[in-house]
């Protein structure tokens, strides 16, 4: 990865901006350029600085690089435009339904563990089987921002249980890869090279059940077993808020019978009469 596209301690121009995002996607600005409408020369003339372009413009190009939301906000202050998208806190009054409607999402997903985290994996919601499953590491690991990357990796947390841990690590260090190059993230890049040199013991090879072999599994000690997950995200289509545009939905599913039957006991367990939306 080009660290240099991520950390920069200029304040770059519109110009220098749109050339970072289209050299981060591997575009030329004559594909640019047909994508979007307009011309090489007057791509060229905007990242030089001779030319400004048009709001209208400059919110396509932003679409054909697939900019990341908060990003477009940052294009649009350097060309002199106002930004487009809001950033609403989560906690505010317009976003109560959104906020109704994730507690119900959360809900539903019991027993399968599901939490929601924002871009730099800070969980902002999680259900009662996610708890559960994270129950007995670190203190410190559980105060709030809990962070899924720093819980999972640490050796504190649940690192020391997931069998696979080499596999599952390699897996979670090149999705924030992948997303760093996406973003132009440089909190996601700190946090990647923090969890990247958390120390591991790799426990060996191990072989996942032939239930899991559509995706890699997850394969955790839990209570004296060994469950095995596969993980699905949900995100927001067509965002236009800054915050909503971040958030993501993580669903651990069980992989083989014997995971869906331990995650259905323990919800018997700690499921009290009546209960309520996820715990957010």
């Amino acid at each position: 990865m080009n660290r240099q596209l991520v950390r920069s301690s200029d304040t770059p121009t519109v110009g220098i901006l749109l050339r970072r995002w289209r050299d981060r996607r591997g575009v030329s600005q004559l594909e640019l350029a047909s994508r979007a409408a307009s011309s090489a020369r007057h791509i060229s003339f905007i990242e030089t600085g001779r030319a400004k372009p048009s709001l209208a413009l400059l919110m396509r190009l932003a679409e054909e690089l697939d900019v990341p939301v908060r990003e477009r906000n940052t294009l649009l202050i350097a060309a002199g435009f106002a930004p487009a998208f809001p950033e609403t806190p989560l906690d505010h009054p317009v976003m109560e339904t959104l906020n109704g409607e994730l507690d119900r999402l959360l809900a539903a997903h019991d027993p399968n563990p599901t939490l929601i985290h924002d871009s730099v994996y800070n969980v902002v919601g999680a259900n009662r089987s996610l708890l559960a499953l994270v129950s007995g590491v670190a203190d410190h690991l559980l105060k709030p921002p809990i962070n899924t990357m720093r819980l999972a990796l640490h050796p504190e947390g649940l690192a020391p249980r997931i069998r696979n841990i080499a596999q599952w690590r390699a897996h979670l260090l090149g999705q924030m890869e992948r997303q760093i190059v996406m973003s132009g993230s440089a909190a996601l890049a700190d946090l990647c090279e923090e969890v990247a040199a958390y120390p591991f013991t790799d426990r060996g090879p191990v072989v996942p059940a032939a239930d899991a072999a559509f995706a890699l599994p997850l394969l955790i000690e839990w209570e004296g077993r060994q469950l095995s997950f596969v993980t699905m995200l949900t995100t927001f289509n067509t965002p236009l808020d800054v915050t909503v545009s971040e958030l993501a939905i993580e669903t651990f599913l069980p992989s083989d019978a014997e995971t869906a039957a331990a995650l259905r006991d323990k919800l018997t367990e700690v499921r009290p009469p009546g209960h309520g939306p996820g715990s957010r």
